[in-house]
């Protein structure tokens, strides 16, 4: 692992700690305690954050996520060596497959789309907004999307998600109950994927497999497609998707850190 891949991980695991810790602000002890980092590294990586608003200090020496902690999340795929080839995976995944295609980042318990492909398609069509899509960060236990991410998490931010209540305005095949939940989560765990019977929205199938950062989970691809096209055997397009997501992984584990930060 290269240098800068190497201090990229840690970073991201100090920002994994916020979610993984109870409540909302905590000193580098207890992070260094929870990341299995030394305390020194891990107060530097809270100071280096500072100045872009990823941490934000508070008194008596704690720290809290600050807004640019989403940004920090994404550096891995946006900061590779060709920026231009996380949106080139997602593009001709969308061309082979022809369904809409979005990728969407760990945030915390939570998961927020940060770009998609989605050719001539008008998703207003569907009464979605293209702003709203990448502005709101979603829930975990709703959607493959979601449940791919989800069970690749620590049983702490498992249960954290179990705990919450279903959202509003999902589709009709949305998991409710917990138990049927946790047996999907042990599917992908075995499979590697996830498929979705109209989880998110009304008409819509689904297939999401999770991109990691080694052995951390940094987010998941989403493959939508309508109902009446998607395929009874899905295979060839869990393949495309996985193929997909595998070259996002990838990127994700290119050195992208600067060499001056240790």
């Amino acid at each position: 692992m290269g240098k800068g891949t190497a201090h990229g991980k840690k970073v991201f695991l100090v920002q994994r700690a916020f979610a993984d810790l109870e409540g909302d602000s905590h000193g580098p002890t207890a992070i260094a305690k929870q990341t299995d980092l030394d305390a020194a590294t891990v107060y530097r990586i809270l100071q280096d954050g500072l100045a872009d608003g990823t941490f934000v200090q508070e008194a008596g020496g704690r720290y809290r996520l600050g807004p640019g902690a989403f940004r920090l999340s994404m550096q891995a795929l946006s900061q590779t060596p060709d920026p231009e080839a996380t949106q080139a995976v997602l593009d001709k995944l969308q061309r082979m497959t022809g369904g809409l295609v979005a990728y969407y980042a760990v945030v915390g318990a939570r998961r927020i789309c940060t770009d998609y492909a989605i050719g001539d398609f008008d998703p207003r069509s569907i009464g979605i907004d293209p702003f709203e899509l990448v502005k709101y960060s979603r829930s975990l236990r709703t959607g493959a999307s979601g449940r791919v991410i989800l069970a690749h998490m620590p049983p702490p931010i498992q249960e954290k998600v179990l705990a919450e209540s279903v959202p509003e305005g999902v589709g009709p095949g949305v998991i409710r109950d917990n138990e049927a939940l946790i047996e999907s989560l042990k599917d992908i765990r075995a499979m590697g994927f996830a498929i979705g019977r109209q989880e998110c929205m009304a008409g819509w199938d689904s297939v999401a497999v999770p991109v990691m950062w080694g052995d951390t989970i940094h987010g998941s691809l989403l493959l939508w497609v309508h109902v009446d096209k998607m395929p009874e055997d899905p295979s060839q397009l869990v393949a495309a998707t996985m193929t997909a997501a595998e070259m996002l992984s990838r990127l994700a584990s290119m050195p992208w850190a600067p060499e001056s930060v240790a």
